[in-house]
């Protein structure tokens, strides 16, 4: 089970980030010196992934023009000898084999996936939602392609989280396997506290095998009124292995203003050029409060 191909769900319209998402997609946000959906993308490539589908939709296009070359700047930088430079922006467009595909129609994340069929044929795949930046020693969507290829099963990515919470997300019915892996048993989207399984969601990293397709093409609407992946994996769980892995990393959901500040203060105290300076101008301003 060799997992070599990624989609990454980022269609939608940031309704939680605007104004800002007006004209710039909530991916393109600048996110200390690279826009969101490149550490995404470089997740995905830190774990072994050598082509990713990016489902899109209107008003996106800034994502393909990011994954591109870009002649004129590329010169300039060159002309003026501005060789570092030059390279972070030809990085991006040599991270892996990038592709893109609109969604045309918001009918939920489900959906979006299921447009990504005939890219994907009949290989296990991973998908990274477009929101959710994860900050850990071992990539997350590795973590999981290891656990699904040692137990020839779909894998979640899960970590536990507040009462609070765990009415907005989906809720995972589990057994313990060893350490960190569950046995996936059942599932249930956006449920009523008193008819949770547990505190364990899925938390944006998956990795699904291609029968997943027949059954989202049957899965009718469900919250929201929209076809919800969790519906879809739900029916998956219970005909097929699948494992979710309490993953090591922090998870930041970027769609929200206030995780992609967390991100924002976190990503800069690890960079190599502002993370001294931020560090002592946050003391500074502790101290003034």
């Amino acid at each position: 089970m060799k997992v070599r191909k990624a989609v990454i769900p980022a269609a939608g319209i940031g309704s939680r980030m605007l104004p800002a998402t007006k004209s710039v997609p909530k991916e393109m946000l600048p996110l200390v010196d690279r826009p969101v959906i490149q550490y995404i993308v470089e997740e995905a490539v830190a774990s072994g992934i050598e082509d990713i589908l990016i489902i899109t939709n209107r008003g996106k296009g800034a994502m393909e023009d990011h994954f591109d070359f870009c002649p004129e700047i590329e010169a300039r930088l060159e002309a003026d000898r501005k060789y570092s430079l030059l390279e972070s922006v030809r990085s991006s467009s040599n991270l892996a084999n990038i592709y893109f595909l609109r969604q045309k129609e918001t009918r939920g994340l489900g959906h979006a996936i299921g447009r990504a069929r005939t890219f994907v044929g009949d290989e296990p795949f991973a998908v990274l939602l477009g929101d959710d930046v994860m900050m850990s020693k071992v990539p997350v969507t590795k973590q999981l392609i290891d656990a699904a290829e040692k137990y020839g099963a779909a894998a979640v990515g899960t970590q536990p989280v507040s009462d609070e919470l765990i009415v907005k997300y989906s809720s995972l019915k589990m057994e313990a396997m060893e350490n960190n892996i569950f046995r996936v048993t059942d599932m249930v989207e956006k449920p009523k506290f008193e008819d949770r399984f547990s505190n364990y969601p899925i938390l944006g990293r998956y990795v699904l095998t291609p029968d997943v397709f027949d059954i989202i093409d049957r899965t009718p609407p469900g919250a929201g009124g929209e076809i919800q992946l969790t519906d879809a994996l739900k029916e998956l769980c219970r005909i097929s292995p699948m494992v979710a892995v309490e993953f090591e990393g922090v998870r930041y959901d970027t769609g929200n203003l206030k995780g992609f500040l967390e991100a924002t203060i976190d990503f800069a105290l690890q960079n190599e050029e502002a993370g001294g300076w931020l560090r002592e101008y946050i003391k500074k301003k502790a101290l003034s409060l």
